[in-house]
Protein backbone atom coordinates (compact mmCIF):
# COMPACT_ATOMS: atom_id res chain seq x y z
CA UNK A 1 0.00 0.00 0.00
CA UNK A 2 1.26 3.50 -0.75
CA UNK A 3 0.19 5.79 2.09
CA UNK A 4 0.40 9.59 1.70
CA UNK A 5 -1.99 12.45 2.93
CA UNK A 6 -4.16 12.46 0.54
CA UNK A 7 -6.52 9.12 0.71
CA UNK A 8 -7.91 9.74 -2.54
CA UNK A 9 -4.49 8.97 -4.16
CA UNK A 10 -3.64 6.36 -1.84
CA UNK A 11 -4.12 2.81 -3.74
CA UNK A 12 -4.63 -0.78 -2.42
CA UNK A 13 -4.43 -2.96 -4.79
CA UNK A 14 -3.88 -5.77 -1.99
CA UNK A 15 -6.72 -5.67 0.87
CA UNK A 16 -5.29 -3.36 3.54
CA UNK A 17 -6.67 -4.59 7.27
CA UNK A 18 -6.17 -2.54 10.16
CA UNK A 19 -7.50 -2.54 14.09
CA UNK A 20 -8.67 0.90 15.09
CA UNK A 21 -7.00 1.83 18.06
CA UNK A 22 -10.06 4.11 19.94
CA UNK A 23 -12.88 1.37 19.62
CA UNK A 24 -13.43 -2.21 18.93
CA UNK A 25 -13.24 -2.26 15.08
CA UNK A 26 -11.96 -3.65 12.09
CA UNK A 27 -11.17 -1.36 9.07
CA UNK A 28 -11.05 -3.30 5.22
CA UNK A 29 -9.86 -1.26 2.35
CA UNK A 30 -9.39 -2.71 -1.34
CA UNK A 31 -9.43 -1.16 -4.35
CA UNK A 32 -11.25 -2.81 -7.73
CA UNK A 33 -11.21 -2.28 -11.25
CA UNK A 34 -14.82 -2.52 -11.06
CA UNK A 35 -17.88 0.06 -10.50
CA UNK A 36 -19.49 0.64 -7.58
CA UNK A 37 -22.32 -1.30 -9.11
CA UNK A 38 -20.54 -4.07 -9.62
CA UNK A 39 -19.09 -4.79 -6.32
CA UNK A 40 -22.94 -3.86 -4.78
CA UNK A 41 -24.01 -6.74 -7.08
CA UNK A 42 -21.69 -8.93 -5.72
CA UNK A 43 -22.37 -8.57 -2.26
CA UNK A 44 -26.35 -8.14 -2.68
CA UNK A 45 -26.73 -11.22 -5.79
CA UNK A 46 -26.84 -14.51 -3.56
CA UNK A 47 -25.14 -16.36 -6.29
CA UNK A 48 -21.79 -14.19 -6.76
CA UNK A 49 -21.62 -13.95 -3.13
CA UNK A 50 -21.40 -17.40 -2.74
CA UNK A 51 -18.99 -17.96 -5.94
CA UNK A 52 -16.38 -15.37 -4.29
CA UNK A 53 -16.54 -15.57 -0.13
CA UNK A 54 -13.75 -16.93 1.10
CA UNK A 55 -11.30 -18.54 1.50
CA UNK A 56 -10.43 -20.34 -2.06
CA UNK A 57 -11.57 -24.32 -1.35
CA UNK A 58 -14.50 -23.65 1.28
CA UNK A 59 -17.99 -23.75 -0.71
CA UNK A 60 -20.79 -21.22 0.93
CA UNK A 61 -24.12 -22.40 0.72
CA UNK A 62 -26.73 -19.85 0.94
CA UNK A 63 -29.30 -20.79 3.36
CA UNK A 64 -31.59 -17.30 3.12
CA UNK A 65 -31.07 -14.28 1.44
CA UNK A 66 -33.08 -10.75 1.32
CA UNK A 67 -31.25 -8.41 0.44
CA UNK A 68 -32.78 -5.15 1.40
CA UNK A 69 -33.85 -2.55 3.66
CA UNK A 70 -35.04 -4.89 6.88
CA UNK A 71 -33.82 -7.96 5.44
CA UNK A 72 -32.16 -10.68 6.64
CA UNK A 73 -28.97 -13.15 5.62
CA UNK A 74 -27.45 -16.65 6.16
CA UNK A 75 -25.09 -19.10 4.59
CA UNK A 76 -23.32 -22.40 5.62
CA UNK A 77 -19.38 -22.35 4.88
CA UNK A 78 -17.79 -25.84 4.10
CA UNK A 79 -14.67 -27.03 3.23
CA UNK A 80 -11.27 -28.62 4.70
CA UNK A 81 -8.60 -27.36 6.31
CA UNK A 82 -6.30 -29.77 4.94
CA UNK A 83 -6.61 -31.85 8.56
CA UNK A 84 -10.22 -32.15 8.55
CA UNK A 85 -13.72 -31.21 7.22
CA UNK A 86 -15.43 -28.81 8.41
CA UNK A 87 -18.89 -26.95 8.48
CA UNK A 88 -19.27 -23.31 9.88
CA UNK A 89 -22.57 -20.99 9.41
CA UNK A 90 -23.24 -16.99 9.70
CA UNK A 91 -26.54 -15.19 9.66
CA UNK A 92 -27.00 -11.15 9.87
CA UNK A 93 -29.74 -8.58 9.07
CA UNK A 94 -29.17 -6.15 6.73
CA UNK A 95 -30.20 -2.56 7.61
CA UNK A 96 -29.37 -0.50 4.60
CA UNK A 97 -28.92 -1.58 1.09
CA UNK A 98 -28.27 1.06 -1.30
CA UNK A 99 -25.31 0.93 -4.51
CA UNK A 100 -23.04 3.09 -2.31
CA UNK A 101 -23.29 1.75 1.34
CA UNK A 102 -24.59 -1.72 2.78
CA UNK A 103 -25.05 -1.83 6.95
CA UNK A 104 -25.69 -5.32 8.21
CA UNK A 105 -25.09 -7.56 11.05
CA UNK A 106 -22.68 -9.76 10.95
CA UNK A 107 -22.60 -13.08 13.33
CA UNK A 108 -20.42 -16.47 13.68
CA UNK A 109 -22.46 -18.64 15.04
CA UNK A 110 -19.50 -20.22 16.58
CA UNK A 111 -19.55 -16.99 18.59
CA UNK A 112 -22.98 -16.30 18.89
CA UNK A 113 -22.61 -13.17 21.00
CA UNK A 114 -19.91 -11.73 18.92
CA UNK A 115 -22.45 -9.43 16.77
CA UNK A 116 -20.64 -6.99 14.63
CA UNK A 117 -21.96 -4.05 12.75
CA UNK A 118 -20.59 -3.62 9.39
CA UNK A 119 -20.58 -1.46 7.37
CA UNK A 120 -19.74 -1.74 3.55
CA UNK A 121 -19.47 1.49 1.45
CA UNK A 122 -17.94 1.88 -2.11
CA UNK A 123 -16.86 4.59 -3.60
CA UNK A 124 -16.23 5.90 -7.12
CA UNK A 125 -12.65 7.02 -7.52
CA UNK A 126 -13.48 8.01 -10.96
CA UNK A 127 -10.91 6.13 -12.89
CA UNK A 128 -12.69 2.92 -13.60
CA UNK A 129 -12.04 1.96 -9.77
CA UNK A 130 -13.78 1.45 -6.39
CA UNK A 131 -12.73 1.62 -3.22
CA UNK A 132 -14.66 -1.15 -0.72
CA UNK A 133 -14.39 0.39 2.50
CA UNK A 134 -15.70 -2.15 4.93
CA UNK A 135 -15.78 -1.11 9.16
CA UNK A 136 -16.38 -4.16 11.09
CA UNK A 137 -17.64 -2.67 14.71
CA UNK A 138 -17.30 -5.44 17.10
CA UNK A 139 -19.02 -5.28 20.66
CA UNK A 140 -15.55 -5.78 22.67
CA UNK A 141 -11.58 -5.17 21.88
CA UNK A 142 -11.50 -8.95 23.00
CA UNK A 143 -14.07 -9.99 20.29
CA UNK A 144 -12.32 -7.60 17.76
CA UNK A 145 -8.73 -8.76 18.57
CA UNK A 146 -10.25 -12.75 18.71
CA UNK A 147 -11.35 -12.14 14.63
CA UNK A 148 -7.67 -10.47 13.77
CA UNK A 149 -6.27 -13.73 15.37
CA UNK A 150 -8.66 -16.26 13.33
CA UNK A 151 -6.66 -15.73 9.80
CA UNK A 152 -9.43 -13.15 8.99
CA UNK A 153 -6.75 -12.06 6.38
CA UNK A 154 -6.94 -15.20 3.88
CA UNK A 155 -10.36 -15.47 3.58
CA UNK A 156 -10.54 -11.48 3.16
CA UNK A 157 -7.78 -11.88 0.47
CA UNK A 158 -8.95 -14.80 -1.26
CA UNK A 159 -12.31 -13.59 -1.51
CA UNK A 160 -11.32 -10.38 -2.97
CA UNK A 161 -9.34 -12.03 -5.71
CA UNK A 162 -12.19 -14.13 -6.54
CA UNK A 163 -14.44 -10.71 -7.30
CA UNK A 164 -11.16 -10.06 -9.35
CA UNK A 165 -11.54 -13.17 -11.56
CA UNK A 166 -15.27 -12.35 -11.60
CA UNK A 167 -14.59 -9.35 -13.36
CA UNK A 168 -12.14 -9.93 -15.39
CA UNK A 169 -14.34 -12.74 -16.70
CA UNK A 170 -17.03 -10.31 -17.52
CA UNK A 171 -19.51 -12.41 -15.14
CA UNK A 172 -19.79 -9.44 -12.77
Amino acid sequence: MTTTQDARTTRYTEATIEADEKVPAIHIWRDFAATPAQLFRAHTDPELFARWIGPTGVGADITHWDARDGGSWSYTARGSDGREDFETSFHGCFHTVREDRIVQTFTWDGMPDGVSLETLTFEDLGDGRTRLHAVSLCGSFEDRDAWLRSGMEVGVDDGYAAIDTLLADGEL
